[in-house]
């Protein structure tokens, strides 16, 4: 009877481990969730891409979102904080590729997101470009070419 106790209890623990180790596998994966659009661009504009950026390699600290307009002919960029906190850098770039020289950009130190930041449609054969930074964390992305 001792015997059948003790394998139980043994069969038991190590369920509770079992659960225990899934739900500590799977800890990671919410860490990495980004920070929803918060619509910051403004009525109208529809998100058409993100960018996540990573402080570690399973966690997202923020993203940069892409939203576009079509009545206003604009592409409109923000970097939105995964969890607002205390005031950190942070950055949005927005621009045309190849030829602008003169980017949208907002940086400061903020405690939920960086921007709004507008510009126009590119012309034929220029694509967008865009970048975000959260306190040392930084990432880019180019696309969204006519």
């Amino acid at each position: 009877m001792k015997s059948i106790r003790h394998k139980a209890v043994t069969a038991g623990a190590l369920a509770v481990l079992a659960i225990g180790g899934t739900l500590a596998a799977t800890a990671p994966a919410s860490a990495a969730t980004t920070g929803a659009y918060n619509g910051a661009c403004g009525k109208g504009y529809e998100v058409f891409t993100s960018t996540p950026i990573k402080s570690s390699q399973t966690t997202v600290a923020a993203t940069t979102y892409v939203a576009y307009s079509s009545a206003d002919k604009q592409w409109c960029a923000v970097t939105v904080r995964s969890k607002p906190g205390a005031r950190v850098f942070m950055e949005v770039t927005l621009d045309t590729w190849t030829t602008s020289t003169t980017p949208a950009r907002d940086a400061g130190s903020y405690t939920t997101y960086a921007g709004p930041v507008y510009k126009d449609l590119p012309a034929p054969g220029q694509c967008m470009t865009w970048s975000g930074s959260i306190d040392i964390s930084y990432n880019s992305d180019i696309g969204l070419c006519p």
